[in-house]
């Protein structure tokens, strides 16, 4: 059974950072690409980045570009996101999965985690 574990959210002030992990186990990722997405109050969850596990190909909304890094250690079986001036519209909670795209669009192969509640206080 699959299973994601996102942690390292928190309250920040606007222009602060903070690092987000996501450990993943149940399987092998080795082929995977995998990548966070994001959900706001009354919003739908959104793509934020991606990560092909062995080609190290990154992807961002454009929103997050030049402000959050995606990277992951392959060893551990994690993924990060690093995430630098952040802007009070970063506020979500964020959930990390294996990620499949479909033309431009990125979906979640398995059932989504809990998340990590990242707060920006303006």
């Amino acid at each position: 059974q699959v299973q994601l574990v996102e942690s390292g959210g928190g309250l920040v002030q606007a222009g602060g950072s903070l690092r987000l992990s996501c450990a993943a186990s149940g399987r092998t990722f080795s082929a995977d690409t995998m990548g966070w997405f994001r959900q706001a109050p009354e919003k739908e969850r959104d793509f934020v980045a991606a990560i092909g596990w062995r080609d190290r190909l990154t992807y961002y909304v454009d929103s997050v570009k030049g402000r959050f890094t995606i990277s992951r250690d392959n060893a551990k079986n994690t993924v990060y996101l690093q995430m630098n001036s952040l802007k009070p519209e970063d506020t979500a909670v964020y959930y990390c999965n294996v990620l499949r795209r479909d033309g431009s669009r990125w979906s979640g192969v398995f059932p989504w985690g809990q998340g990590t509640q990242v707060t920006v206080s303006s």
